[in-house]
């Protein structure tokens, strides 16, 4: 666990759950949602895995394999920049976070373990145990069962089934009532 690191930005909110729970569809409702109230939305989406962004045998791969540390890719629609660790470290989150331009919120998909408010996307039906009830920094849950009897204090749960319900959580949670100037 990272519980010794300074606090994120208030406006950085994290949505965790295990494989399958939910969280992709969730955030996709999210952002259409508050990105069609003028809000500028970041997301954040940690993997484990590998990442495949572009063809192997594209022109941009092709620089990236043959040794180069960046390679932007640019187009009038959009632009991405690949780095290669080549055995550094993974950034953290912290440095994750400082390469993104500002915006109204920045939601989180992963860095389960670092200290910031998050919301858990939990079902019983994936076969996992919750993450609450050992992360004090979730602070809410969105599941498809009922509310349990015995819950912390300040631990919102809401129902998955209903997103707006998740939506106006949030909102309220951050106090975005209207998009940054």
């Amino acid at each position: 666990m990272h519980q010794d690191l300074p606090a994120l930005p208030s406006n950085v909110i994290g949505i965790v759950g295990t494989s399958g729970s939910g969280k992709t569809t969730l955030l996709e409702f999210l952002v259409a949602q508050l990105s069609a109230q003028g809000l500028r939305v970041n997301i954040i989406k940690h993997s484990h895995h590998d990442l495949e962004l572009e063809p192997p045998r594209k022109d941009s791969a092709r620089l990236r394999m043959a040794g180069a540390a960046e390679v932007m890719v640019a187009s009038p629609y959009r632009f991405a920049i690949i780095r290669e660790l080549r055995g550094a470290p993974e950034p953290t989150l912290y440095e994750q976070l400082a390469r993104l331009s500002p915006a109204d919120l920045t939601l989180v998909e992963g860095f389960k373990s670092y200290p910031y408010d998050k919301l858990e996307v939990y079902r019983p039906a994936a076969g996992r145990p919750p993450l609450y009830p050992d992360d004090a920094n979730i602070m809410a849950v969105a599941s498809d069962q009922p509310r349990p009897d015995q819950l912390r204090d300040g631990l919102a749960w809401l129902d998955l089934n209903h997103p707006p319900a998740i939506l106006a959580w949030l909102r309220q949670r951050l106090k975005i009532i209207s998009p940054a100037p």
